[in-house]
């Protein structure tokens, strides 16, 4: 079953705060996927990682044409946040 992304919320050194549909919230460090082609951008350009968005059906984000992250992904390799 795809995961479904409830909120999206980028934080400080490139890392995104997510929580899913069925309550479990993770960080997800972007810095890791730094290497792939295009995430460049995400440092080179000022502000760009910061307009992280979700798409319609709430199963990836997106920063533009060449960089997203499915939530699949997002849902098992994300670390899960500290209670609070």
């Amino acid at each position: 079953m795809i995961k479904r992304i409830k909120s999206l919320t980028p934080l400080p050194d490139y890392v995104l705060e997510v929580s899913f549909d069925d309550g479990k919230t993770v960080r997800y460090d972007v810095k890791e996927d730094m290497g792939l082609p295009g995430y460049d951008a995400l440092r080179s350009i000022t502000g760009l990682f910061q307009q992280v968005q979700l798409d319609q059906s709430r199963t990836c984000v997106y920063w533009n044409d060449e960089i997203d992250l499915p939530s699949d992904i997002l849902y098992e390799y994300g670390k899960p946040c500290p209670a609070g």
